[in-house]
C-alpha cells in the first residue's frame, strides 16, 4: 500500500517541473511588463522635454511680438500725432534706423493711405514701390480696429527673403484711415534660433499662427514649408475646444514622420508653437537595449529550464544523488585538504577545531599546532572587536555567514592582510548552531595593489600633487567644514606665464621638468596638514587654504612667486623678465547657510587669475582688488 509521505515523493518531480514551468512563464510576464513600462517612462520623459522646449519656445515668441508691438505702437502715435507731412517724413526716415536695435526685426515701413512707401530702413530706391495689394494692407484699410496685425509670411519686396508680418493701421486726425506702419521678422531668424535645441536627427519645432499657416520651421533653411496651410490637419480640427497647451501624437503632414509632441498657444497673440520629437527616434534607444535585455531574459529562461530539466531528472534518480552526496562529501573534504585557502571550524567556544594543511602558508603554524587554540590568536588589536562581533552574530544567529579583512601575525612575516569568509554550521540531530567554519586566504599583494592604485587615482603623475578629482573632492569637504564652522576659506589659482612658447621654445621636457619645480615649490609652501596642493589642469595650479583669511592667502601667493623667481629658470619668450613667472589670483570666502556653492570660490579666483594675467602677468591679484585694466582697441 502507497504512503502519502511515499506519494507525495513520486509527485515531487512533477511538482518540480510545474515549478519550473511557472517559474519561466513569470519572468517572461514581469519581462515584458517592465519593458512596456520603461517604453512608457521613456516616452513620458520625451513628453516632458517636449513641453519645457514648447514653454521656453512660446515665452521667445510672445517676447518677440512683443518688442515688436511695442516700436509699433510708439510709431503709430508718433505718425498720428505729427501727421505724415513732407518734414515728419524727413525725420522719421532718420528716426527708424534708431528703432531696429534689436536682431529679431528684418525691417520697419511706413506706407500712405494708397501703399505707396513713405519711409523704411531698408537701403532701396522705393519711390516707386507699392503694397496697397498686401493682404495686411488691405484688411487695416477696410477695418477700424486698432490693434497689431501678425500676418501670414509674405516674400520682402525689399530683399526677396520670407518675412513675418506685424502691422497696425494708421488714421488722421479725423480717425479715417492714413497709412499702415508695417515691422518685419525674418523667418531664418527663428529657424536659426530653433537649431540651438537638441531635439533628435528627426525633431522639428514650428511656430504657426491660429489659422494653421506656418510661420517658420526647424531646419527648414530653403523655405519650403513656409506659409503652408496646415488648418486641414487633425490638429487644427476641433481647435477651439482643444486646451491651449497639450500633447499631442500625431503623422506630419510634412514629412510622414510619426511624431510625439507638445503644442502651446499663446495668451497674448494669436500663435502657437509646436515642439516635436520622432518616435522612433526616442524609441530607438529603448528598443536597442529592450533587444539586450530581452536576449538576456529568454537567455536566463533557457537557462532556468534547463537547470529545472536536470533538477527534474536529478529527483527521479534521488537514490543516485544521496549516494552522489556521500562522494560530495568525501570531495569537499580533499579539496578543503589540497586548497590553498586556509579552510578552518571554530567552535562555540572559539577553539579551532579543524585546521587545513594551508595554514602553514596562511599563519606559519601548522594545523597541529593551531587546533585547540583561540580562533582570535594572532589577530591586530585594532581588529579584534570587530571580528569578535562577526563571530558572536554568527553564534547567536544573528546572521549565518560573513566576510572581514583584518590584519593576521604570521610566523616568519610579521604581519599580512587576511580575508575570511565565515558560515555558520548546524547539527544534523538538533539543527541547532553548533560552530562556525570559516575560509581564510592571504590577501596582502591584493591589499598592497588597491592602495597603490588608491594613490595613483589621487595623484597627479607628473608633480605627485593632489590630482584634480581630489582637488575638487577636498574643495566640497572644506568648503562644508567651513560653513560649519564659521571659518574662512581661501583658494589661489596659479598658471605658468606664457607656457605654450615655454614648451615651443624649449620642448616638452623641458615644459615637465618646470611643472614639476613649480610643483615642488608648492609642496613646500603648504606646510599645514589641511592645506592642499593639486595640479588643477596643464600648466594651471590650485592652493587651498582652510582657515585662511585674505592676508594669509595674499601672503602665501606672493611667496609663491618669489619662490618660482629664485628658481631663474631661463624663459626667453617671457617678457620682460626673461625667467619662468607665474600669475596668481586668490580668493577667499566666508560660507555660510545663504552662500551659494564652492563653485563662486573657484569663479572669484579664476576672475582674479585672468585680471593678474589681462594685467601684465607675474603678478598676484586677490578677488575684489580693483587693479588698472588695460586699453584694448576696437
Amino acid at each position: 500500500m502507497t504512503t502519502g509521505r511515499e506519494l507525495g515523493k513520486t509527485r515531487l518531480p512533477l511538482w518540480a517541473a510545474g515549478f519550473v514551468i511557472l517559474t519561466c512563464f513569470a519572468i517572461l510576464g514581469l519581462s515584458a511588463w517592465r519593458e512596456w513600462e520603461t517604453r512608457d517612462a521613456d516616452l513620458k520623459n520625451a513628453e516632458i522635454d517636449v513641453a519645457n522646449l514648447a514653454h521656453s519656445l512660446i515665452q521667445h515668441a510672445d517676447d518677440t511680438f512683443e518688442l515688436v508691438d511695442t516700436i509699433l505702437v510708439g510709431l503709430v502715435h508718433r505718425l498720428e500725432i505729427d501727421g505724415t507731412g513732407l518734414d515728419t517724413i524727413t525725420k522719421l526716415q532718420a528716426y527708424l534706423p534708431t528703432r531696429k536695435s534689436s536682431d529679431r526685426i528684418r525691417g520697419i515701413f511706413v506706407y500712405d493711405a494708397t501703399g505707396q512707401w513713405l519711409a523704411t530702413t531698408e537701403r532701396l530706391d522705393f519711390s516707386k514701390l507699392n503694397n496697397s495689394d498686401r493682404g495686411y494692407f488691405q484688411r487695416h484699410r477696410d477695418s477700424p480696429e486698432m490693434g497689431t496685425l501678425i500676418g501670414a509670411p509674405v516674400k520682402s519686396r525689399a530683399g526677396g527673403q520670407w518675412v513675418v508680418t506685424a502691422s497696425r493701421r494708421i488714421n488722421d486726425v479725423d480717425g479715417g484711415f492714413a497709412g499702415v506702419a508695417l515691422l518685419t521678422i525674418d523667418v531664418s531668424y527663428f529657424v536659426k534660433f530653433y537649431e540651438r535645441f537638441d531635439i533628435g536627427p528627426n525633431g522639428s519645432t514650428s511656430l504657426l499662427n491660429d489659422s494653421g499657416i506656418m510661420l517658420a520651421r526647424s531646419r527648414d533653411d530653403s523655405g519650403a514649408f513656409v506659409g503652408r496651410d496646415l488648418s486641414n490637419a487633425p490638429l487644427f480640427k476641433g481647435w477651439e475646444s482643444r486646451p491651449a497647451a497639450a500633447v499631442y501624437y500625431f503623422k506630419s503632414p510634412l514629412d510622414g514622420v510619426q511624431r510625439l509632441s507638445y503644442y502651446q498657444r499663446s495668451s497674448r497673440y494669436p500663435l502657437m508653437v509646436l515642439a516635436s520629437k520622432s518616435r522612433d527616434d526616442v524609441l530607438a534607444p529603448w528598443r536597442q537595449a529592450a533587444a539586450a535585455r530581452t536576449t538576456f531574459v529568454l537567455g536566463l529562461v533557457l537557462l532556468i529550464a534547463v537547470i529545472g530539466f536536470y533538477l527534474v531528472r536529478q529527483l527521479v534518480q534521488r537514490q543516485r544523488m544521496a549516494q552522489a552526496l556521500v562522494v560530495n562529501e568525501a570531495n569537499f573534504r580533499l579539496l578543503a585538504e589540497q586548497s590553498s585557502d586556509m579552510v578552518t571550524r571554530i567552535g562555540l567556544d572559539n577553539r579551532l577545531l579543524y585546521v587545513s594543511p594551508s595554514c602553514v602558508r596562511i599563519t606559519g603554524w601548522s594545523s597541529d599546532e593551531l587546533l585547540s587554540t583561540s580562533a582570535l590568536a594572532g589577530i591586530h588589536a585594532d581588529d579584534m572587536e570587530r571580528v569578535e562581533q562577526a563571530i558572536a552574530a554568527l553564534r547567536n544567529g544573528e546572521a549565518e555567514e560573513a566576510r572581514f579583512v583584518y590584519r593576521q601575525r604570521h610566523r616568519d612575516k610579521g604581519e599580512i592582510w587576511a580575508e575570511a569568509a565565515l558560515h555558520v554550521t548546524l547539527a544534523s540531530d538538533s539543527g541547532e548552531i553548533d560552530g562556525v567554519v570559516a575560509v581564510v586566504r592571504d590577501m596582502t599583494e591584493q591589499k598592497d595593489l588597491q592602495d597603490k592604485l588608491a594613490s595613483l587615482a589621487t595623484t597627479d603623475g607628473l608633480t605627485g600633487l593632489a590630482n584634480r578629482r581630489t582637488f575638487d573632492e577636498r574643495l566640497a569637504d572644506e568648503w562644508a567644514r567651513a560653513r560649519r564652522d564659521g571659518t574662512q576659506l581661501s583658494l589661489l589659482l596659479i598658471d605658468v606665464d606664457y607656457f605654450k612658447k615655454f614648451n615651443d621654445h624649449y620642448g616638452h621636457l623641458a615644459g615637465d621638468g618646470c611643472l614639476r619645480a613649480l610643483g615642488r615649490i608648492l609642496s613646500a609652501l603648504t606646510k599645514r596638514p589641511a592645506d592642499l596642493a593639486a595640479r588643477y589642469g596643464g600648466e594651471e595650479f590650485a592652493v587651498l587654504l582652510p582657515n585662511t583669511g585674505p592676508e594669509g592667502c595674499a601672503e602665501v601667493g606672493d611667496g609663491i612667486r618669489k619662490a618660482l623667481h629664485d628658481l631663474a629658470m631661463l624663459h626667453a619668450q617671457s617678457p620682460p623678465s626673461r625667467l619662468v613667472t607665474a600669475s596668481v589670483g586668490g580668493a577667499t570666502s566666508l560660507p555660510s547657510q545663504t552662500t551659494a556653492d564652492c563653485s563662486t570660490l573657484v569663479a572669484a579666483a579664476d576672475r582674479a587669475l585672468y585680471a593678474a594675467k589681462d594685467n601684465g602677468r607675474d603678478r598676484l591679484v586677490m578677488s575684489g582688488q580693483v587693479v588698472p585694466w588695460p586699453a584694448k582697441s576696437a
